[in-house]
């Protein structure tokens, strides 16, 4: 069966901060050890600081606090870590939860201003990054 992305998918991200706001669901953030590093080396923070100050478990996988709010790094529809954002916040809109052409057609598309602009990325690539998500 071809994927609905066999030619590509248009995506450059626009800025609205849209993505981060939890739009009525848990949206939880799951941060590596890597993500937790970046973070707090952007925030000047030891990462043990940060972890603390930011972050949960649940089963073992961390993730920013409070899922069923709006990120907490989000400031006036900006994301205030974007050079130091975590990695599933670096594949978005590419998520496999999303790459459902009905899901895609009907909740992203619409809802993320960033699809349809910008750059081409190829069956491949999106491949890619959804294999690290």
């Amino acid at each position: 069966m071809p994927r609905f992305y066999e030619d590509g998918i248009r995506f450059q991200c626009q800025g609205t901060g849209h993505c981060c706001l939890s739009r009525g669901e848990y949206g939880y953030v799951y941060l590596d050890l890597g993500d937790r590093r970046r973070m707090a080396t952007h925030l000047h923070l030891p990462t043990s600081v940060f972890t603390r100050r930011y972050c949960d478990s649940t089963d073992g996988h961390y993730h920013l606090k409070h899922p069923e709010l709006d990120c907490c790094f989000l400031q006036d529809h900006r994301c205030s870590v974007y050079d130091a954002r975590p990695e599933q916040c670096r594949t978005w809109p590419f998520w496999p939860e999303n790459m459902d052409p009905r899901i895609w057609n009907r909740e992203i598309a619409p809802y993320c201003d960033g699809v349809g602009k910008g750059r081409l990325y190829d069956a491949a690539e999106i491949e890619a990054l959804l294999a690290r998500g």
